[in-house]
């Protein structure tokens, strides 16, 4: 026994002398202390510690920075961020699957009934809305950005990545996935709810879905609300976890549509956009971000956006914020100044929507149906009454949608009730001609059933449904070219000849079909395409415009009840003496119309017809800086920006006008007779002409065919030198020009006569082209302005000098490439990039950048006589119009000017064009180029020209000038 305790003493020892006996000992120490820990959390405190366990996770939420502010040249504020209320809601539920979807959308439906009880509304930049047929539609027309937004639902990075069924989800079967799917849906009944209402959970509960990867992130329910709606939401703060009430900075626009197609609007970056970055840009960026999503707030976002803020912070394990640590104020963006006078920018926009609405009324007539495609003269194009009656609701001036509510007005119900008995019949009608194989060929059916047809095939079948696929059609196919152009075959033999071509998707029609096989015979599936049309028909917004329309045209709707439902909508405040006169018949529907007109009540934009668009462009030729930049008809972007608003936004694309177009920088159109002085200056430098070269015209230049006839034909303008020819337009004198351009031989003019006979040999259009091409090249017509938002590309004429000389051939420019070009002609020489921007400065005002514009070229080639005589040509235009020019020639101002007229068809009014200088006693200081688009004669848009220059140098008040009514526009005019 002694020996073996011995042993053990001695073992023990030893141990202790060894490493081992440390580790033992701190091994024994730290599990005591676990031991002690692990009692205390489980035996002592486990209660309090299971009732209160929260796992703690630090994140990190930015502070978007407030955006810079954006200035005109004389610091009129243009974009500014106003703090405001919003509502906003974390997702910090800890339930899941049903019974989250149950809690979350009773508290949501809380937050909407008190939003809406003070008059605010939730937020709607869903890109589903409901149409006039209280249909669920998508917010757009393009197809990538429809698969893009599904993609976005999906949370696929790419389109690519979805599925065949999934890309072609109509807009309802979206919303039933949202609102149903087993896995991923909202548990919304839509059985319960009005559409209206179903659309309010899903915008809500899909801004939301957007964090759920960062519970911590609040999604906005509400913006802007009153101070009402905040004092009742912090009322029941204990009864809606995770919302909260938030002070958001709001971007605002003054005066927006004057200035909306130049600095555009902001909102939530999206994926595509985000995708586009490079990584050092994306570190920037989170999916979370407001940035500039078009104009000059996209171009200058990086100057912008100022330096975002940050806020740490822990959340528990289902997201909700526990605790705040650390914050870090963001830095406001910077300030943009541009080179836009914003007080000349809205003249020249009010003194253009004037003169469109005098156009209008000189040319409407009290027609209801009105032909065109009968024309045979652009310049006796009608403005039809029947078509601005259709505008109300083409143009979505009037809702269709509450014609049928129960709060309708009396007119509207009986119009509703009209428009749905005819539609029933309409559509059984258009059932039996398409079951009907002996039907009358499409030539031979009535104008309006044509219509019908035409809507079925184009645009219900193949441009908004894809069930006739454009791509699988054979163009060239003897049936198709029948139907497409001899018009010799009826729709059913089109039809189906084009299931019998696989032309037919017919996947599109598998709940019409009904087969117990595999495959469908020809005769089945066009039962079923014959059932979908019928489906469609009677929830089509677009059929029901058309039916309006044709109704509209026969007078089975009136125009008296169309001129009444804008008082019963709100559209114009109500006028009870009015509104009882137009019952009465005391005021025709035609003169009601006209005063609204005259009042600017209705303005062109808004009724979209021909003219309802129109630009102007305003430089100083000495800097290529842009003073003005007016694109017609404008638009609110303040509805656009922040949190946008999907109706509106998909009103604007439908809208006839195009309010999304810049008709300054993307619309293009021939330059007509404001290339004149071009071509002067490229005949006088290549010596085919001097200044005392001579052509006589006699109304027609006869020596290509066809014969080109001067504007003034039958007349003529005799005798004309460059400058008169100029003066007076002459298009004989500059298609001389053009021809003598390509003639091959130096001296070959001295061998001449009237038809050309002598000299055709010798003669090159592609020469004369060249050459033309080269003076284009150097006025800067062979590239975009410069401008720092989208433009078109230009097109310099490559079709027949002859023509091209006088602005014709496929000469194709905006207004402001015009503006730069004739800025040019002003400056003698000198080739600015135009450029709106002026300076970029911090918040203390230190200049950050200063913008130059650029000069690309200096024009050394031409000589000062060739100027003088240009410059005398264009100065003789305006003394000739004495009776339009009168004040401004009367005043110590010089105008110079050039009027151009370019055709589009006989069927649609001439564009009218004009462009100019002005100086007050020295070097120019202002160059423009003004253009109406189906503005009929340059006439008109020279009175606009005249309207911006009187206001620019005060030769008339601008109370006289501006005075919220129509121009009275001039009797006589003339195209040139």
């Amino acid at each position: 026994m002694y020996s073996l305790w011995e042993k053990i003493k001695n073992g023990a020892a030893e141990i202790a002398r060894t490493r081992l006996f440390i580790v033992i000992i701190v091994f024994c120490v730290l599990f005591s202390i676990l031991t002690g820990r692990l009692f205390s959390l489980q035996i002592i405190h486990g209660e309090e510690y299971l009732n209160n366990y929260k796992l703690q996770i630090q994140k990190t939420r930015t502070i978007q920075a407030n955006r810079g502010n954006i200035y005109d040249r004389n610091g009129v504020l243009l974009a500014y961020n106003e703090l405001a209320y919003s509502i906003t809601i974390e997702d910090n539920s800890e339930y899941t699957g049903s019974e989250k979807n149950r809690e979350l959308n009773k508290e949501i439906g809380q937050i909407i009934e008190i939003v809406e009880s003070n008059g605010d509304s939730v937020i709607s930049n869903f890109n589903v809305v409901l149409d006039s047929n209280n249909e669920y539609q998508y917010a757009m027309d393009n197809e990538t950005l429809r698969l893009r937004f599904i993609a976005d639902v999906f949370g696929e990075s790419t389109i690519d990545k979805l599925t065949d069924e999934q890309c072609n989800m109509s807009a309802k079967d979206l919303i039933d996935y949202l609102c149903e799917d087993e896995t991923n849906g909202y548990g919304i009944n839509q059985d319960e709810m009005e559409r209206s209402e179903v659309l309010k959970y899903v915008n809500i509960r899909y801004a939301i879905s957007l964090n759920r990867f960062q519970k911590y992130i609040p999604a906005t329910v509400a913006e802007d609300v009153s101070n009402e709606t905040v004092a009742d939401i912090m009322e029941h703060m204990d009864e809606l976890p995770g919302v909260d009430v938030a002070e958001k900075s709001l971007r605002r626009y003054t005066d927006s549509k004057y200035f909306a197609n130049i600095i555009g609007y902001t909102g939530q970056i999206s994926q595509d956009e985000y995708d586009a970055l490079d990584k050092e840009e994306q570190e920037k960026y989170s999916l979370t971000d407001t940035v500039g999503k078009s104009g000059l707030e996209q171009v200058m976002d990086e100057y912008l956006q100022g330096e975002k803020g940050e806020v740490k912070l822990y959340v528990n394990s289902v997201g909700k914020v526990i605790e705040t640590v650390e914050n870090k104020e963001p830095t406001a963006g910077n300030n943009l100044y541009l080179t836009i006078d914003a007080n000349l920018q809205k003249a020249a926009y009010d003194i253009l929507e004037q003169e469109l609405a005098g156009i209008l009324l000189a040319k409407m007539a009290d027609v209801l149906d009105y032909d065109r495609s009968t024309s045979t003269d652009a310049g006796n194009v009608i403005v039809a009454s029947g078509d601005a009656y259709y505008a109300f609701i083409g143009n979505d001036i009037l809702d269709m949608q509450h014609f049928s509510d129960e709060n309708a007005g009396n007119t509207e119900k009986t119009v509703y009730a009209s428009f749905s008995a005819y539609k029933e019949q309409l559509v059984n009608d258009l059932i039996s001609i398409m079951e009907n194989e002996s039907a009358p060929a499409y030539k031979d059916m009535s104008r309006e059933t044509q219509a019908y047809l035409s809507f079925i095939v184009t645009d219900l079948l193949t441009e908004s449904r894809g069930v006739l696929v454009q791509e699988s059609i054979n163009t060239e196919d003897a049936v198709y070219l029948q139907w497409r152009n001899e018009e010799t075959i009826n729709i059913n033999t089109y039809l189906n000849y084009a299931i019998s071509q696989n032309w037919i998707d017919s996947s599109k029609l598998q709940d019409y079909v009904s087969t117990d096989g595999k495959y469908s015979s020809a005769g089945e599936l066009y039962s079923g395409l014959v059932s979908y049309v019928q489906d469609a028909l009677l929830n089509s917004s677009s059929f029901d415009k058309l039916v309006y329309q044709y109704m509209i045209k026969a007078g089975s709707i009136t125009g008296t009840q169309m001129c009444m439902m804008l008082y019963e909508q709100g559209v114009l405040a109500f006028d009870e003496e009015q509104y009882n006169s137009l019952a009465s018949g005391a005021t025709s529907a035609y003169d009601f119309l006209r005063s609204k007109i005259q009042s600017l009540e209705l303005t062109p934009g808004q009724l979209g017809l021909e003219p309802c668009t129109g630009s102007v462009v305003i430089t100083d030729p000495d800097s290529g800086n842009v003073l003005a930049c007016v694109s017609y008809p404008g638009y609110d972007n303040n509805r656009l920006a922040n949190s946008m608003d999907s109706a509106y936004y998909n009103k604007l694309l439908t809208n006839t006008a195009r309010p999304f177009y810049n008709n300054a920088t993307q619309e293009k159109t021939a330059p007509g007779s404001t290339y004149k002085p071009l071509s002067a200056i490229a005949g006088l430098t290549e010596g085919v002409i001097d200044l005392n070269t001579t052509t006589y015209c006699d109304g027609t230049f006869k020596k290509v065919v066809p014969n080109i006839n001067c504007w003034v034909y039958p007349s003529n303008h005799g005798t004309q030198d460059v400058v008169s020819a100029i003066t007076n337009s002459c298009n004989v004198f500059f298609n001389e020009v053009g021809y003598r351009l390509g003639l091959e031989e130096a001296d070959a003019a001295q061998m001449e006569n009237e038809d050309g006979s002598e000299t055709k040999n010798i003669y090159s259009s592609e020469l004369g082209l060249s050459k033309l091409r080269k003076y284009a090249t150097m006025f800067g017509l062979n590239e975009t302005s410069g401008l720092e938002i989208p433009e078109s590309e230009p097109q310099i004429s490559d079709d027949s000098s002859v023509p091209s000389a006088m602005g014709q051939g496929t000469n194709n420019y905006t207004t402001s490439q015009l503006a730069r070009y004739i800025s040019t002609v002003a400056n003698e020489g000198a080739v600015y990039k135009l450029s709106l921007l002026d300076r970029v400065e911090k918040i203390d005002g230190t200049v950050v950048e200063e913008f130059q514009s650029e000069q690309t070229n200096t024009i050394e080639e031409v000589s000062q006589d060739t100027w003088d005589a240009v410059h005398s040509g264009m100065r003789g235009v305006i003394l000739n119009n004495s009776s339009l020019f009168s004040k401004i020639n009367e005043s110590s101002v010089s105008l110079y000017g050039k009027t151009g007229t370019a055709q589009q068809s006989k069927t649609h009014a001439d564009h009218g064009l004009f462009v100019g200088f002005a100086s007050n006693g020295g070097d120019p200081e202002i160059a423009f180029a003004i253009r109406i688009a189906n503005g009929y004669s340059s006439t008109f848009a020279a009175e606009v020209g005249k309207g911006v220059i009187e206001y620019y140098y005060n030769i008339t008040d601008s109370s006289e000038l501006i005075n919220g009514s129509a121009s009275a526009v001039s009797a006589g005019s003339h195209s040139d």
